[in-house]
């Protein structure tokens, strides 16, 4: 039983790997133009802004917010 409660408590705990791949699935999940190589070769969130703007023909700011939604501060990439 004193094992289980380690193992609970790591499991909670997300390495930036983890993190980055819920990041990249949480993306994929919501425009689903996007494929996981995609995602992987945007540099930061700006790009990220760009790209959604440009595939679903929506304004900057719009993007803006759609993205800063999905975050919802999670750092994406090099550059936030």
């Amino acid at each position: 039983m004193e094992n289980s409660t380690a193992t609970d408590a790591s499991a909670k705990t997300n390495t930036p790997d983890q993190a980055k791949m819920m990041v990249t699935k949480d993306i994929i999940a919501k425009w689903s133009h996007f494929s996981e190589q995609d995602v992987a070769a945007l540099k930061g969130k700006a790009e990220l802004v760009n790209q959604v703007a440009a595939k679903y023909g929506l304004e900057q700011a719009q993007a803006q917010k759609d993205v800063d939604a999905l975050l919802k501060g999670r750092p994406f990439g090099a550059a936030n």
